[in-house]
């Protein structure tokens, strides 16, 4: 099994860009970036990549960019992170029962990476999933995310498509449940609201046991 290391370089793009970003941004973390959270958790949230000056700066996923205000907000909103905001990898939050991981661990140019990269990192999204206890919850953040965890899981992509608030119990006994993905293009078109999203992940709650129901907004 292959395990995970901020070492990796096993992509040459998006090492030669990390790079690249590191010698621009000497300040910035500007390497694979480490999933965050509780190790024990029931619910593991799976984004696409880490963001320029969000991730990829600060060490931490979905911490320092615009995606991860909706993502906090609602995590803590759900009581799964003690505090709403996600300031720096050093802050003091927490994220019981939950954690956060990427489908690509390397901000990838234009954020968007190719399937090679999807593919070669999908084997620390695999390794993260078997961690999981049994009746735990995999939300998947937006399309790639999405296939990503089905291909690290093995399953036939054309069994679970993607779509917002779509659920697949598996004969494993995880549950994946869908939404689009907390990105500033999604939540300014309206494509993904704030209450849609705190339904998502209030449904997540109660699907891995953790609460008896969590109010809508």
């Amino acid at each position: 099994m292959s395990t995970f290391s901020t070492d990796c370089s096993l992509c040459p793009r998006l090492a030669g860009f990390l790079q690249q970003v590191k010698a621009t941004h000497p300040d910035y973390f500007a390497k694979p970036v480490p999933s965050f959270g509780d190790p024990q958790a029931r619910l593991l949230v799976v984004g696409l990549a880490p963001g320029m000056h969000g991730a990829n700066a600060t060490g931490r996923p979905f911490t320092g960019d615009h995606a991860g205000i909706l993502l906090y907000e609602t995590l803590f909103a759900t009581g799964f992170a003690t505090q709403p905001e996600s300031l720096s990898a050093d802050d003091e939050l927490q994220l019981p029962d939950c954690r956060i991981t990427n489908a690509v661990r390397c901000l990838p140019p234009g954020n968007k990476p190719v399937g090679l990269e999807v593919n070669t990192c999908n084997p620390f999204l695999a390794e993260e999933l078997a961690t999981l206890p049994i009746g735990a919850v995999v939300l998947t953040l937006g399309g790639i995310a999405h296939k990503a965890v089905i291909k690290a899981l093995g399953l036939r992509q054309a069994d679970y498509p993607f779509g917002h608030a779509l659920e697949y119990e598996l004969d494993n006994q995880l549950t994946i449940l869908t939404s689009y993905h907390c990105s500033r293009y999604n939540t300014q078109t309206g494509r993904l609201t704030a209450a849609m999203f705190h339904d998502a992940v209030a449904k997540a709650a109660v699907l891995a046991g953790l609460r008896e129901g969590v109010p809508s907004v």
